[in-house]
């Protein structure tokens, strides 16, 4: 499981050093993305991440409030093809990226200020070893009515990675098939159905991709 020291060691981002060097972002780029998106943070009620995939089970952050979270105007979408991590080149997977419209449901965390820089780079050197997110703010609800400003990683469609088909019909087979050395990649759609079970919330997306991918399994 990924933990604070693999990310912290640099021993994370070595697991990537297979990768084509044209698709490998080297540490130094991470920092850059990282530094970008905080100088346009805008005015809000502390840091705040939203997470909708595997930080609903491994936040790894360390943070001072958990709250769920509304965010408007983007879907969880497996739209992006995974070579590493869950997949490999002869067997790619599929990674959970948000592609814009709908609404998802996920966990909002508030940062503590003393230590918002040193959590927020963990997390750039988790989510952008091949920079194949696009970090943004956006407006969040929380479950106790507030607004607040967070920080989402999106799909980006110019990466090489992004696949424009995300329909379960073509990922379904794709995501039964892959795995690497972090797992099997439908190990990480049954978790993140768990995950959302154990919150009340259901994605429709998730929901219909799990159902195939027991199907195949049960052929």
């Amino acid at each position: 499981m990924l933990t604070r020291q693999s990310l912290s060691s640099g021993a994370y981002l070595a697991c990537f050093d297979t990768l084509p060097k044209e698709v490998l972002w080297t540490r130094e780029r991470i920092e850059q993305s990282f530094l970008a998106t905080m100088n346009t943070r805008p005015a809000s009620q502390g840091i705040w991440v939203f997470g909708y995939g595997s930080l609903l089970w491994n936040p790894v952050l360390e943070f001072i409030d958990q709250q769920a979270a509304t965010l408007h105007g983007w879907h969880r979408s497996f739209c992006l093809r995974m070579i590493f991590g869950r997949g490999s080149e002869h067997a790619p997977g599929r990674m959970l990226a948000l592609e814009p419209g709908g609404v998802t449901q996920g966990q909002a965390f508030q940062l503590h200020p003393d230590r918002a820089d040193e959590e927020l780079l963990l997390l750039w050197i988790r989510e952008m070893p091949t920079g194949a997110y696009r970090p943004l703010w956006a407006d969040v609800t929380l479950d106790d009515g507030r607004e607040v400003s967070a920080i989402v990683f999106v799909a980006e469609p110019d990466h090489v990675h992004y696949e424009a088909d995300s329909t379960v019909a073509v990922i379904a087979p794709l995501v039964a098939s892959a795995s690497g050395q972090f797992g099997s990649n439908a190990e990480y759609v049954f978790n993140l159905a768990t995950a959302l079970e154990q919150r009340g919330d259901r994605d429709a997306c998730v929901d219909a991709l799990t159902c195939e991918l027991q199907r195949l399994s049960d052929r």
